[in-house]
């Protein structure tokens, strides 16, 4: 990352990058508390908690990803895997300590799970990279999998395997699997960097090579090639039913809806703005009388607000960019993730395997496959 003690320009960055690793103009060893904001997130969903460790390089640039998704309560960044204790930024990042620059996540396993915080983490850094990352060289760039758990353990394998055959790399997945055993908070000005100093994170970002990897590696999700239809124009697009669920909240008659016992393979895209939600490979039989899967494709294009209506306390979930109602989450399904993605079929149109290419949907096959 970038020395920060004065002002510079991405021209700068690319001729210094390759010296310079994550800094600050102080060395101050405060560590973050949970912030009011944290408390609230916290208290809003069940309270049981897990965590998940990652290292990806410059931490600052693996904690934004997971900031601001439901279920997430906190993301700090900090040291893992190392043997030192309590060590400083100053001893990590010139490579002093065997620990790893890191992020751990606090969840609500009820909300989102591991599985889904694993799939986002392949898509924030080169897990091909041997040695470091971008810019950053040195064992303390690192990329690493730290499990928490037996199950964690058995998640992360089996996701490194799809990546590592899917081809969308020209070389094998470097990033370890390793047991977790410990995480120290980097200091307060480390925390949530992408906030603080956002020019300084974006050019760091752009420099260090780190967003045009992603770019060519992993489809864009933005609003600018899924907008969502005018709520104007979808009295026309679709059916009253449909309507009815995507844009008033409501609920389809169980059994007697289109993909309920659909058992193609290809993928289930929102109906309003195209945005791809599920695979069929994660697809399940669960009895309900609706669709449900195990996992969506990507959870950041998932909003999954608290529903209190019914006299129920509920889990919705929303198509993001199509700010559309999809259904509900439970925390009564099958591994890998014992969540119950319950949807409702108007919400979502399918694409079989055969149509995703020329629909535009070519780059999720190998989550079909």
């Amino acid at each position: 990352m970038y020395h920060l003690k004065s002002k510079y320009s991405i021209m700068l960055t690319f001729i210094l990058g390759l010296f310079m690793a994550c800094s600050s103009p102080q060395e101050s060893t405060e560590i973050q508390e949970l912030t009011e904001e944290d408390s609230q997130k916290l208290a809003q969903f069940s309270g049981k908690t897990e965590l998940a460790t990652f290292a990806g390089g410059c931490f600052w640039c693996v904690e934004a990803p997971f900031e601001d998704l439901d279920g997430v309560i906190t993301v700090i960044s900090g040291y893992a895997g190392g043997k030192e204790k309590n060590p400083t930024y100053g001893e990590v990042s010139s490579g002093k300590t065997s620990h790893r620059e890191s992020v751990q996540i606090t969840y609500d396993p009820e909300v989102i799970s591991y599985s889904e915080l694993v799939d986002i983490f392949w898509q924030t850094f080169d897990p091909t990279d041997v040695g470091g990352s971008f810019y950053d060289r040195g064992s303390q760039y690192e990329s690493a999998i730290f499990f928490h758990s037996a199950e964690q353990k058995r998640v992360a394998e089996d996701s490194k395997k799809l990546l590592d055959e899917s081809g969308r790399f020209e070389k094998p997945i470097a990033t370890p699997i390793i047991k977790y055993t410990n995480f120290y908070p980097a200091e307060e000005y480390h925390q949530d960097y992408y906030k603080k100093n956002p020019a300084d994170y974006y050019a760091y970002r752009k420099g260090s090579g780190r967003d045009a990897f992603i770019k060519k590696h992993w489809p864009e999700l933005s609003a600018e090639k899924y907008p969502a239809t005018p709520k104007d124009e979808l009295k026309e697009k679709l059916t009253p039913l449909q309507y009815e669920v995507t844009m008033e909240d409501a609920t389809e008659y169980a059994f007697q809806n289109e993909y309920n016992g659909n058992k193609e393979e290809g993928i289930y895209v929102c109906i309003v703005s195209g945005a791809p939600l599920f695979s069929s490979k994660d697809k399940y039989e669960s009895g309900s009388g609706w669709p449900s899967f195990t996992k969506p494709i990507d959870a950041r294009l998932i909003d999954k607000p608290i529903d209190k209506s019914l006299g129920m306390t509920r889990v919705e979930v929303r198509s993001k960019l199509g700010n559309s109602h999809v259904g509900h989450v439970f925390y009564d399904g099958p591994a890998p993730t014992g969540l119950r993605y319950c949807m409702n079929s108007a919400a979502m149109k399918f694409i079989p395997k055969s149509e995703m290419e020329s629909a535009g949907y070519g780059e999720y096959l190998w989550l079909v496959d």
